[in-house]
């Protein structure tokens, strides 16, 4: 396709997949998009299994890696302590996050006690646990760079320009993509509310066109469309406002590679699109997920405020783990507590197939919005 995109990253279809999952990395690729790996979960020792795997099966396609280091969070400037972050968290979070278990028939006890699981969080957003992971995803044949909740340090665009890799930031206002241009980012992921994760307040189709006007003084970067879309024609209906292209992440969670468990893919499969709710209980910044009774109890006049992050994921990720094991052993309580991120395209998300055939339908459902539109001019 004649997309800026498609020249940057050397692919045929301008679809960029947000994944956890190796094999949707390699399934999007291999199938003409390009795959990029969340590593902000990773060790650097994990990383460099997850990405020699991919570079073994993935046919010398393009690829990409994306880290989160935001501007704002708490304690950003200082050297990462797990302990002395511990020590920031009120035992009233533990002993909320163990009530809500309770609350659903599971023996929560240990939860009471506040400890350093779910730091590593916090360890990889900080610039020296963030550097350890781009050093590894530069030690492999990336095609791109992704960043979110901020503009990318100094020191990660150089290492995007040393190493001929694109670098990418996720946005959501039109200020925000001003800053981006100006700070040298070669794409603009313009994230509407509508996106799963961390998200603004705009809706995507109010975004993109006021991005792309936004930017034009400083610099035509090409722009991402991200927010919502599960579709083809979603894409063409971006393109046609200024994208030059698709990052979607919700859409690969009820492939049949996504590393999502089945009880969380039923959940999907079943939603509708106003079943997910844009919440601060799970990282401390807004971010969409499905609606569950953990969700909800976080919205609950008895709940605590959300800590900033990265305190809340150490609130939060060791329960949702202890909820996810025991619902894939069948405990009902767990499995009604289980939540997982997704947008709200997740009401169109109605069947589990390859990733790969993804890529085939947005393929042909873009083709086909193309010809309704150009049906519509005499």
């Amino acid at each position: 396709m004649n997309s800026k995109i498609c020249e940057l990253l050397d692919i045929e279809f301008p679809l960029v997949a947000f994944t956890h999952c190796r094999d949707v990395v390699v399934a999007v690729s291999k199938a003409g998009g390009c795959g990029v790996l969340g590593a902000v979960g990773m060790s650097p020792e994990q990383l460099e299994k997850e990405l020699t795997w991919i570079d073994e099966h993935i046919d010398g396609k393009p690829y990409g890696v994306d880290v989160l280091i935001p501007n704002k969070m708490v304690d950003q400037s200082e050297k990462f302590d797990a302990e002395k972050l511990k020590g920031m968290i009120p035992q009233e979070y533990a002993d909320f996050r163990a009530d809500v278990l309770e609350n659903h028939d599971i023996e929560a006890s240990e939860l009471r006690t506040i400890d350093t699981a779910g730091s590593s969080f916090a360890a990889n957003t900080k610039a020296d646990g963030a550097k350890a992971l781009l050093d590894v995803a530069f030690s492999h044949p990336i095609k791109l760079i992704a960043n979110a909740l901020g503009v990318p340090p100094d020191w990660m665009l150089e290492m995007g320009k040393e190493n001929d890799v694109k670098v990418a930031a996720l946005l959501g206002t039109a200020q925000h993509a001003i800053n981006q241009v100006k700070a040298g980012v070669d794409i603009l992921v313009v994230s509407g509310t509508e996106a799963g994760g961390h998200c603004g307040s705009v809706s995507t189709m109010v975004l993109i066109p006021e991005v792309y006007e936004a930017i034009q003084p400083y610099g035509d970067t090409p722009i991402l469309a991200a927010g919502g879309i599960v579709t083809g024609k979603q894409m063409a209906a971006a393109m046609t406002m200024g994208a030059s292209g698709a990052w979607c992440g919700s859409v690969w969670l009820t492939t049949v590679e996504s590393e999502v468990p089945p009880v969380i893919k039923e959940k999907m499969v079943a939603a509708n699109s106003s079943q997910t709710t844009r919440s601060r209980s799970r990282t401390g910044k807004h971010s969409r997920q499905l609606v569950s009774p953990w969700t909800q109890a976080w919205e609950s006049e008895q709940a605590p405020d959300p800590l900033p992050m990265p305190l809340q994921p150490m609130v939060a990720e060791p329960a949702l783990q202890k909820v996810a094991k025991l619902a894939e052993g069948g405990h009902d309580g767990a499995r009604d507590l289980a939540t997982y991120w997704v947008g709200q395209g997740v009401g169109l998300m109605n069947q589990s197939i390859s990733a790969s055939d993804v890529v085939q339908e947005f393929k042909e459902d873009f083709v086909e919005a193309y010809e309704r539109l150009t049906g519509f001019v005499s």
